[in-house]
């Protein structure tokens, strides 16, 4: 169940809060050919799985940058905002892929959110993004994002 934030001064009372892990959910092989395409990086250790298994991770992986994308939509398990005119993703300060996520595997985002800031007209709330992948030792994305939301 997400935290809910009513306007902007709900979510500068989320500085520093832990907005705890979503569900589960698999990355399939479908998914990585159709993010393969929107993109046109079609690299073997990502979309073929009978070359990808003689390969260096033992099978097909997903492209970082799919794991990356896959914040957005598991970002809203975790935190649904009202009460505002508008949100914008500010951008990232820092991303790392420490572990591949394995075609078949599930992963889950861990999500954190730092000092949130009053700027011109809105907040700016910086958030850590942590990516898990289940059975893994290491996450398999990091990434600290900067969403700005203004009245």
């Amino acid at each position: 169940m997400p935290t809910t934030a009513h306007g902007l001064d709900a979510l500068k009372d989320l500085s520093g809060t832990d907005l705890g892990r979503t569900d589960w959910r698999e990355v399939t092989q479908q998914r990585v050919n159709t993010f393969a395409d929107a993109t046109d990086d079609h690299q073997w250790i990502h979309t073929d799985p009978e070359k990808a298994t003689a390969g260096p991770f033992g099978g097909p992986i997903a492209h970082g940058y799919l794991t990356l994308s896959l914040i957005i939509p598991m970002f809203g398990e975790l935190l649904d905002i009202t009460g505002i005119g508008m949100s914008v993703n500010y951008g990232l300060d820092k991303v790392r892929f420490p572990s591949p996520v394995p075609v078949g595997a599930k992963i889950r985002l861990h999500g954190a959110v730092g000092t949130v800031e009053e700027i011109n007209g809105g907040v700016q709330m910086p958030l850590t993004f942590t990516v898990e992948a289940e059975g893994s030792a290491k996450p398999a994305c990091v990434a600290q994002a900067v969403y700005r939301h203004y009245a």
